[in-house]
């Protein structure tokens, strides 16, 4: 293997500072805690953000990313063709407790290094020395396909949700698929220039944001319970079906497995955002661990209530607004304007969510640049001096959003595709930087110091996670039913499969000379 010609040039203030006199209360509004610059030295990183993140902040952000009980009501349709009532209950709170032990695994390794990069830097310090280069190489270039597809999904389930509401309100609409692809755009356009021209704004916003999907969550789900419709709670908890057409209750609850994972996922989102958060190594894991758990639980409360107030399965499933959450909404008001307040506030949410997203994904790919990991990475790893946020990778997000919505132009499948795409990417990230801190656990080696550990039960809940993801990560190829044509077809395995070859080719032609990988800027005796 050829030597890398150079390591990557660095632009900014240097860390090669006397860190030892500094008083632990010391607070820079660029650089933070003197634990945050101590970080930043160890792990040979310029601070060229600033920390304006707190906790308040930084859990808002994750749990609007997250957004569980609005996502899975946009979400359901998926669940209720694959799985009905029954999967979606009981397989959303088996995934649950699964992202419970992933993101507790992953919130010990953001407090052992807070860094933008997440789980490729992660696997480039904890993984063997002879594949630490190459391992967190294909990690980083997954987490970049993970969280650009993230952003398209999210803005993509926007996008349709909108449609739905035109629907709800002028019954002769007609769905076209490229009304949902230009609204696609839309909100991307709207995000990136929310990114960059208001991003100082971006905590407060996310703190405003935070009170409205609390309380929101609270005015639809009392709605939901005086008005709705009440169902028989047996048939609710123990109905399962098969619309697919797997001919296996079983089978075709697990293809519809995607409609609850993708909810549940996002709360490793701060981690990326960890270089604008102060004290981070302390505040990241209790913001990953306390929106996990708040989240999902409203999550799943949220999802009880839908089902229990369904109705008619089969006219959820064929509402003309194509979401059964509006189909459900309406039936249990009786009321166009008040269904479509209801929507309305679940579509906002979906449209912050899609903010946030955006945040997170260029934030990960400036830290990759920033290696020199991905081509023109001079290009993507800039930090406009003026706004502090990576313009030229907030930009990419839009470019790729835009991009996948034209899936939706030759696809009825099109959200079950990019949701595929971004949930496999993003769960084969978790499964190998979980095993490199299992190994190491495992051949007893020492771990990095951190404000967060899991102490004993750490190899058991680092063990439990790799069996949940990767059961996970098989079933989220699967199309919704058994031979499928080709605009049907799940056609996520292609596009992951595309690219792990783009990104060998590209390593073994260029990515070898220029990256050198985390690990090798880390200052060993830190």
């Amino acid at each position: 293997m050829a030597e890398i010609s150079k390591l990557p040039e660095v632009v900014g203030e240097p860390y090669d500072v006397d860190l030892a006199g500094e008083e632990d209360g010391d607070i820079s509004e660029k650089k933070g805690t003197s634990e945050d610059r101590h970080a930043m030295w160890r792990m040979g990183k310029v601070q060229e953000m600033r920390r304006n993140f707190r906790f308040v902040s930084i859990f808002g952000f994750s749990m609007i990313l997250m957004a569980s009980w609005e996502t899975i009501l946009g979400t359901s349709t998926i669940g209720l063709i694959d799985g009905g009532t029954a999967g979606l209950i009981w397989m959303y709170f088996i995934c649950w407790i699964g992202f419970i032990c992933v993101n507790t695994s992953m919130a010990e390794m953001g407090s052992m290094a807070p860094t933008s990069g997440g789980q490729y830097h992660w696997v480039s310090e904890f993984a063997p020395a002879k594949y630490q280069k190459f391992l967190s190489y294909m990690i980083g270039w997954l987490c970049v396909l993970g969280w650009q597809t993230g952003a398209a999904n999210t803005a993509f389930l926007a996008g349709t949700q909108i449609q739905g509401l035109i629907a709800l309100n002028k019954p002769d609409y007609a769905f076209e698929a490229w009304h949902g692809t230009l609204l696609v755009f839309a909100v991307s356009a709207f995000n990136v220039i929310f990114n960059t021209f208001l991003a100082k704004k971006l905590p407060l916003i996310e703190g405003i944001v935070l009170v409205v999907h609390i309380f929101g969550f609270f005015a639809i789900l009392v709605v939901l319970w005086v008005m709705g419709p009440k169902g028989d709670a047996h048939a609710v908890f123990t109905t399962f079906n098969d619309y697919g057409g797997w001919n296996n209750l079983g089978l075709s609850t697990l293809s519809g497995l995607v409609a609850v994972v993708l909810p549940l996922l996002g709360a490793d989102a701060a981690v990326h955002m960890s270089e604008e958060l102060r004290d981070a190594s302390k505040t990241l894991p209790r913001s990953m661990i306390w929106t996990t758990l708040i989240n999902g639980s409203t999550g799943w409360i949220m999802l009880i209530t839908f089902c229990c107030v369904l109705g008619s399965l089969d006219d959820a499933i064929e509402s003309p607004t194509k979401q059964a959450y509006l189909y459900v909404f309406y039936n249990a008001t009786k009321s166009v304007a008040g269904a479509s307040a209801m929507g309305a506030l679940v579509i906002t949410m979906a449209i912050f969510c899609n903010l946030s997203i955006t945040a997170t994904s260029s934030r990960q790919l400036f830290a990759f640049a920033r290696d020199q990991g991905v081509p023109f990475s001079k290009t993507f790893a800039y930090v406009s001096p003026k706004y502090d946020v990576p313009i030229n990778a907030i930009c990419l997000a839009f470019a790729v959003s835009c991009l996948l919505s034209l899936i939706n132009l030759g696809s009825s499948a099109a959200l079950m595709n990019i949701a595929s795409l971004s949930t496999a990417a993003i769960l084969a990230s978790y499964i190998v930087s979980i095993s490199c801190i299992a190994l190491k656990r495992i051949r007893g080696e020492p771990l990095l110091p951190s404000k967060f550990k899991l102490g004993r039960a750490g190899l058991a809940v680092n063990l439990a996670s790799i069996v949940f993801l990767v059961f996970v990560f098989v079933f989220s190829f699967f199309p919704m039913g058994p031979k499928p044509n080709a605009a049907g077809m799940n056609w996520s395995i292609l596009m992951f499969g595309s690219t792990i070859i783009f990104s060998w080719v590209y390593y073994y032609v260029k990515g070898r000379h220029v990256y050198a990988g985390p690990v090798a800027y880390v200052r060993k005796s830190a």
